[in-house]
Order: C-alpha cells, then structure tokens, then sequence
C-alpha cells in the first residue's frame, strides 16, 4: 500500500513570497489577497488547512515546503 503524507499549511504566517507556487503551481495558487491558497484543502480546528496527497507528490511539495522562507507548509507522512 503506498504511504500517504499530509500537507498542513499555516496560512496566517504566509508572507505570499509565492515560491510554493513557483515549485508546485498544481497545488498552491495565488488568492486575492496576496497569499497562497493550497488547493483543495480543509481548514481544521486550528486555523490551519490540511490536505491529504500520494507518495507520488510528496516530493514535489517537500520541495514547496522547503522553499517557503517563513515555514508555513510541512509535509508529513499521514496514517490513514
């Protein structure tokens, strides 16, 4: 069974520097207000958005996570 990882994104400490986007267009998009919005995501009980992919894009959006200059997107594996 392939892993699961999940994307949690703490939209209130993104700065829009947009290199998320730059990385993974597909998934991070730029908002009206000048952040990024993670496409696809639930906003959980904290305030953070959460979004469940494939083994198959974690790489990529680790490579978006670690773009990001205020650390507001980590990439973790997730058990279902």
């Amino acid at each position: 069974m392939a892993k699961k990882y999940r994307i949690v994104f703490d939209r209130d400490t993104c700065i829009g520097a947009l290199a998320c986007n730059a990385v993974a267009p597909d998934y991070w998009t730029l908002a009206d207000d000048g952040k990024v919005d993670l496409k696809g995501a639930k906003k959980r009980d904290d305030g953070k958005w959460e979004l469940v992919i494939d083994e198959k894009d974690h790489v990529l959006n680790t490579e978006a996570a670690e773009s990001c200059p205020v650390y507001a997107i980590v990439v973790e594996e997730f058990e279902e």
